[in-house]
């Protein structure tokens, strides 16, 4: 991917960063500084946003491992602001694949968090939920916390998040491909329109959530339309 730049390789897979994230992280940097007048308040932010994106590494990972358990090997891994990417060379053809591929990712932050509130718990460092906030909350509380919201936001089940595989995956197990991919951008999209009607008046947040889910959408079914076509072309 242009403007990007190599900065690891896990398991054969080469790992590359945007350089928008480094204009992410200078943000960070001047906000955090900005409000405790701190060099090191900066610093540690900078590290608990490097830290979120490590398991969002974990988490892309998860999927190139799944995908080549089944033969399909991975392009990269590309870190944005907004999340990973792992561009696998082709989806899985069967549904139940495509279902633990799906899956994998999510069940890399659930084991994260879990062994995070372990650790919590060994040390007796939880913090009672009339404190909580996020300048109280210690940073292995709150990087188990965002492990927590990785899970449940990735978990939509909407496009382009692995929800919305795991329910296309279980739609054609009984269903054609395409008509399970269709209900599954169809609910997409609905739930695009609920979060762009709720962003509107509450937190403008969910717009960009909303564009984003909705051209996830759009992308997949235009992707599976080609594909359907492709294949019946001798």
């Amino acid at each position: 991917m242009r403007w990007s730049l190599k900065i690891a390789k896990l398991a054969q897979i080469d790992v590359y960063i945007h350089f928008t994230f480094f204009i992410m992280l200078t943000w960070v940097a001047f906000i955090q500084w900005k409000q405790s007048e701190s060099i090191g308040a900066a610093f540690l932010g900078v590290v608990f946003i490097m830290a979120i994106f490590a398991c969002v590494v974990l988490h892309e990972l998860g999927h190139a491992l799944a995908a080549k358990n089944y033969g399909i090997k991975t392009k990269d891994i590309i870190l944005l602001p907004i999340g990973g990417v792992a561009r696998l060379e082709r989806m899985p053809d069967r549904p139940i694949q495509e279902l633990w591929v799906a899956l994998a990712g999510p069940a890399v932050n659930v084991g994260i968090a879990a062994l995070l509130a372990v650790y919590l718990w060994i040390i007796h460092t939880l913090t009672p939920d009339n404190r909580l906030t996020m300048s109280t909350v210690p940073f292995v509380e709150r990087l188990m916390g965002v492990n927590i919201f990785l899970i449940l936001f990735n978990m939509i089940p909407a496009f382009p998040m692995d929800g919305g595989r795991v329910l296309r995956a279980l739609l054609a197990t009984r269903l054609a491909y395409i008509k399970a991919t269709q209900l599954s951008t169809n609910l997409a999209q609905g739930i695009a329109v609920l979060f762009g009607v709720i962003g509107l008046f509450y937190n403008p947040l969910l717009l960009i959530i909303a564009l984003f889910v909705w051209m996830g959408a759009t992308q997949e079914t235009r992707m599976i339309r080609a594909k359907s076509a492709l294949d019946r072309v001798t």
